[in-house]
């Protein structure tokens, strides 16, 4: 949906769309573009659009030479701001995949353009989250609509009843017309394309937005391969950024001394959004791999960045992002607390501000619980079928994947009080348990905690290694125990003593102690 009221539109707005026309295709310059897109854009939205769009690309062409590159990137600009401020119907989500489509072909057919990375990875993270809303819709469609009879259990149509909800039967036609529109191959095709232009051979000349869109389009993929539930692709996907982690970026930012040249892990890190999805999506994905080691050290490092980040700050100055990478945080934080319930031998390598917040916030209700689902802050998964339904069965996967976790704490914390221990003895303490079963539990428990481990730069890199902090075997009808060495670490005990004098100091200086 478009505002086509050309004539009423202010002189801000048009100063704004010529500024803005000219540091993506002329002046190129960053800083001012990141102050473009991040800053005067939300003012102006703020002012003049709040509740309703932009003027439409043919509004404003005239300050743009009518280029058709800008025209699209206006055009995804605003009906990303559209779909944030409205409530998006059926047609205005076929609409986004005509502007997405459109924007990505006059991208891939020219080079004379710069967009900051914060940007580029924007449009391809509202790309996929876009799609992913378009599932959700097309799926409640056709669940209301096998409902009330207008389809078959196959998915076929029928003539249905005269009283048929005439929205619903709308809606239902207009997808049926548009099965190409958002088709899920079409979605992978386009991350492909993208992903395969930016990372050039020795001598060959590579646009940094160009480098931009495949270093963003692999965390998009990812993010697309977990929503579908292929965590293995997911992380499969992030491997580029680490093949090509070393590869420098041509021209990139600058900053205030001069030009500063960024490789691709850099110019990854600079946008802390990018940073959250890989963390999160990888995150829930080695969870449901049952790799929780690696998720817990990826999830445990970037709650410690957001951690420090919000006492120091430095994530305010995100614009706009401040909110979301709370709620991320908050996802994130009960993630792992579940990983550390599951495996508490790792907890040792969670920063301690980090592992008082999971205590805080999970400890005891995580102690007393008997379902985890409350603790699977998993994203919306989406199936490319629309008459199939995956999320609750997501959610149903990981439950029994949950199902043998209490009496596998409950061996370990048997196992740790002795150094060998019999079978019928152990059988007792479980109380109503027999031998037999209590042996086989002792090797499934065993078998569930040997996991592929991260050893490498990259998700190949891995081998089986074990999450247990215990060592066990059975020989005869003794189980003989070898509890692992543990490795003690001191230095975070010293930094928050530190941090804590810090405190105390501050706050001891700032008493007004004048008589």
């Amino acid at each position: 949906m478009t505002n086509d009221s050309d004539h009423l539109m202010p002189t801000a707005l048009t100063d704004f769309v010529f500024d803005l026309f000219d540091s993506v295709t002329l002046s190129q310059m960053p800083e001012e573009q990141a102050k473009f897109y991040e800053v005067d854009f939300r003012e102006l939205s703020q002012k003049y659009f709040a509740n309703q769009a932009w003027p439409s690309p043919q509004s404003i062409a005239s300050e743009c030479n009518g280029d058709p590159l800008f025209l699209a990137v206006y055009r995804e600009l605003t009906h990303r701001h559209w779909h944030a401020v409205s409530h998006p119907n059926i047609r205005d989500r076929l609409e986004g995949w005509q502007v997405y489509r459109e924007l990505f072909e006059e991208m891939l057919d020219s080079t004379n353009f710069y967009l900051v990375p914060s940007w580029v990875f924007d449009i391809l993270n509202e790309f996929v989250y876009q799609f992913q809303g378009f599932c959700q819709v097309r799926s409640a469609v056709y669940a209301s609509a096998r409902k009330q009879g207008l389809l078959n259990a196959d998915g076929t149509r029928t003539e249905g009843p005269h009283n048929a909800n005439q929205n619903l039967v709308d809606n239902l036609a207009l997808l049926e017309k548009s099965k190409d529109v958002w088709d899920v191959e079409s979605v992978f095709g386009i991350l492909h394309r993208l992903g395969a232009i930016g990372f050039g051979k020795e001598g060959s000349e590579i646009t940094p937005v160009y480098t931009y869109l495949s270093i963003f389009s692999a965390v998009a993929r990812s993010r697309l391969e977990c929503l579908l539930g292929d965590y293995s692709a997911s992380l499969q996907a992030l491997n580029p950024l680490s093949t090509y982690g070393s590869y420098v970026v041509p021209k990139d930012l600058e900053d205030y001394q001069g030009t500063m040249q960024l490789n691709v892990m850099e110019v990854f890190g600079s946008v802390m959004g990018a940073r959250v999805s890989v963390a999160y999506h990888a995150g829930v994905s080695l969870l449901l791999l049952r790799r929780y080691k690696d998720a817990i050290s990826i999830l445990a490092e970037m709650c410690a960045v957001l951690q420090r980040g919000f006492k120091t700050g430095q994530l305010r100055k995100i614009v706009g992002g401040s909110e979301q990478l709370n709620k991320q945080y908050d996802r994130m934080l009960s993630l792992l607390a579940l990983l550390t319930h599951i495996c508490p031998s790792q907890s040792s390598g969670v920063e301690e501000a980090v592992i008082r917040a999971i205590r805080e916030k999970h400890g005891s209700k995580l102690a007393a619980a008997t379902s985890y689902e409350e603790w699977f802050q998993c994203p919306k998964f989406i199936s490319a079928d629309p008459s199939h339904g995956v999320f609750r069965q997501q959610i149903h996967r990981f439950l029994e994947e949950m199902n043998p976790v209490p009496a596998g704490r409950t061996l370990r914390s048997y196992l740790k009080l002795y150094n060998s221990v019999s079978i019928d003895k152990l059988a007792h303490l479980y109380g109503d348990s027999s031998a037999d079963e209590v042996l086989a539990l002792l090797m499934s428990y065993k078998l569930r905690m040997r996991q592929l481990e991260r050893t490498g730069s990259s998700w190949n890199d891995s081998v089986y290694k074990t999450a247990l902090d215990i060592h066990y075997y059975a020989e005869k009808d003794t189980v003989h125990i070898n509890e692992a060495e543990k490795t003690r670490r001191f230095e975070n005990f010293f930094v928050n003593s530190i941090l804590h004098d810090h405190e105390v100091r501050k706050e001891t200086l700032s008493i007004d102690v004048t008589l």
